[in-house]
């Protein structure tokens, strides 16, 4: 009786283990890779999925998912003979779940050393100038090859990035020397324009300045020269109008003598030549009223005042 207990109790267990095995649940974005005898069989894809106990084996489950994976610094040699240490990110797929089970042993090492080898290839041919400003360029050409090469593992690479390229420390404290003199460059040229901008404006106000001051200057004296233009006219048709003979303009132009002589900065006289007839007409007519002959009850001219020192009066020679 015990036995027949002992029986049953084992033949429950191989069924339960048989159910479990028999019934194989899948993650969705997963995959596993079923073998019989150690031959590969099929591929389970997500959801519920029977094998045969005892006869099929579960080898390999994989995620079908993105995956990221980061590698540690690299040092690559440029084409100047520097050591640079380069991270890499690289962003991968696996899109057949047989190959990548099959046809490598470990994609993930695989793809690693794959993109240590092409990018000491890719840095190799450049320079460190060229390696620090061709990021896009290195990316690009990394990604062409891993795909190229991890396509028959059943893996895509969609997208590789660098994540930091590092020089030595004597090259860094180089480079940073000479940004601190390009910007203090930048900074005195900057400078210089500023002031030669400020002089210029300067220079333009200064110029609008003395522009408009003699244009102003120009039609001032345009207008004094008018206005004196006027007058003059206007006196020459108030003595024709009044018909002066010589007796009037010969007195007007000795009242006009003391005028002349006025102020003490006056070391020279100049006498118009004119002068000498406008005074002989004007002697004798005083000479006419002296002998009391021709003058009638004519008044002496009035020009001649006695208020006009006898140094300043002109001389006749």
């Amino acid at each position: 009786m015990d036995a027949i207990i002992i029986v049953l109790v084992i033949l429950v267990v191989l069924v339960v283990i048989a159910l479990v095995q028999t019934i194989q649940v899948i993650q969705q974005a997963s995959a596993a890779i079923v073998e019989r005898f150690g031959r590969y069989t099929r591929t389970l894809n997500a959801g519920l999925n029977i094998v045969v106990p005892f006869i099929d084996r579960i080898r390999n489950r994989i995620d079908l998912r993105e995956q990221v994976v980061p590698f540690p610094p690299q040092p690559v040699i440029t084409q100047d003979n520097l050591v640079v240490n380069i991270d890499t990110v690289i962003y991968y797929q696996v899109t057949d779940a047989r190959a990548a089970t099959y046809e490598v042993s470990n994609y993930i090492q695989a793809i690693e050393q794959l993109t240590v080898t092409t990018l000491r290839n890719i840095i190799g041919g450049m320079d460190l100038e060229r390696t620090l400003t061709s990021r896009e360029e290195i990316n690009a050409a990394l990604r062409g090859v891993l795909d190229e090469a991890t396509g028959k593992w059943g893996i895509r690479v969609n997208r590789v990035e660098l994540k930091a390229i590092e020089p030595p420390t004597s090259i860094q404290d180089s480079m940073e020397k000479q940004m601190r003199a390009d910007r203090d460059k930048r900074a005195a040229i900057l400078q210089a324009e500023g002031v030669r901008q400020s002089e210029i404006l300067q220079a333009e106000g200064a110029k609008q300045s003395e522009i408009l001051r003699a244009e102003g200057d120009a039609k001032a004296a345009a207008l004094r020269a008018e206005g004196e233009a006027q007058a003059i006219r206007t006196v020459f048709e108030a003595i024709h109008a009044g018909d002066a003979d010589q007796k009037l303009l010969s007195y007007q132009y000795v009242q006009m003598l003391p005028k002349i002589a006025e102020g003490d900065a006056n070391k020279l006289w100049i006498v118009p030549s004119e002068i000498g007839e406008a005074l002989k007409g004007l002697g004798g007519n005083l000479s006419k009223f002296a002998n009391g002959g021709g003058g009638g009850n004519e008044a002496p001219p009035q020009s001649l005042d006695k208020s006009v020192p006898p140094q300043q009066q002109p001389r006749v020679d």
